[in-house]
């Protein structure tokens, strides 16, 4: 596979996962500007080929824990204008029902997903729909940090392979993301539960090709962005089955420069992340690749890459010399 830096030499390639902002970074984004995707990527990618935003620099001394949620609220109003709504609490109350159990989507590590239904009557310029309103956990595995590296990612970042924000909020100590709603649910469900249908191999593909080209649109900023948990459930369907990548909480800024390599905590999912990641603590855009390749592997199969019940003990010994027969998943034609 060819080096990330000859990636001007290639139509498209699959990328992976990436995070902004960890607990040794001192800055978010050093300059938002140096994230920006290429003119021609952007337009190719973009509707319009409206120019991107302009952003001021933003540090944790400015948006930290410590900072009051008025001061938060306004240093990303100035930071992203009108391109992302800043909503109340009483506001994502309402649509949802006060997080009516009725309209739980999922919950884990992050917190809690409902399903909400935003009127036009809410904020001028907002169209009625269904979406998606993610209420983290401060304490938990996705706290503040995470939650405005989403902020940051996906307020910056537009791609028909990308899950768009809508806006957020936060209000004392709650932190809150509305997202559009993605129908269909994460790839993960249909490939791993009971009762799901088994994807044909047409579908399959879509979403591989889809998947990958919202990975390269991160890899080809000027600046590569590493979404680093590049896994099954983070991969959404609309109601076409077109895939749109989501949660970059994790995500990271490439290396700059001559570094080839940017040293990090290692986070992510196990099973899912590169070895070499795991074991330096270097993060590169070949590590988001690494995950690309094990989710086309549960594709293909059908079956998870890792035993739930046996954490550490890898799948991928039973790929090896043989008719794909063997290890492809029960698909349809």
């Amino acid at each position: 596979m060819k080096d990330p830096k000859s990636k001007k030499q290639q139509a498209w390639k699959p990328l992976t996962a990436s995070y902004c902002c960890s607990a040794d970074d001192h800055t978010i984004f050093g300059n938002f500007s140096r994230c920006r995707p290429s003119k021609s990527e952007y337009s190719k990618n973009i509707a319009g080929g409206a120019p991107l935003p302009s952003f001021r620099k933003l540090s944790f001394s400015d948006v930290s824990l410590g900072s009051s949620s008025a001061r938060i609220n306004e240093d990303l109003a100035q930071s992203f204008g009108g391109d992302l709504y800043d909503f109340q609490l009483s506001e994502l109350r309402g649509v949802t029902q006060n997080f009516s159990s009725n309209f739980l989507l999922g919950e884990g590590g992050f917190g809690r997903v409902h399903k909400g239904y935003i009127d036009d009557s809410l904020r001028a310029g907002l169209k009625a729909q269904p979406v998606a309103v993610k209420l983290l956990d401060i304490e938990g595995l996705q706290g503040h940090r995470e939650w405005l590296a989403e902020v940051i990612f996906l307020g910056q970042l537009r791609h028909p392979n990308l899950v768009k924000l809508i806006g957020y909020c936060c209000e004392d100590e709650e932190r809150l993301l509305v997202y559009e709603f993605m129908p269909r649910g994460s790839l993960e469900n249909h490939l791993f539960k009971r009762l799901s249908i088994s994807l044909p191999w047409a579908t399959r593909l879509k979403i591989s090709i889809g998947a990958a080209k919202g990975l390269a649109f991160l890899h080809d900023a000027e600046k590569p962005v590493i979404y680093r948990d590049f896994k099954t459930s983070n991969i959404l369907l609309d109601s076409d089955f077109n895939a749109k990548l989501s949660d970059f909480g994790l995500a990271k800024m490439g290396p700059e420069g001559s570094n080839t390599h940017v040293t990090t905590r290692v986070m992510g999912t196990y099973g899912y992340a590169a070895p070499e990641y795991v074991s330096t603590g270097h993060l590169t855009t070949k590590s988001d690749i690494y995950s690309f390749g094990v989710v086309l592997l549960e594709l293909l199969t059908g079956r998870r890459a890792m035993e739930k019940l046996r954490p550490k003990v890898s799948r991928t010994w039973w790929i090896g010399p043989g008719p794909i027969c063997q290890v492809v998943g029960d698909c349809a034609a």
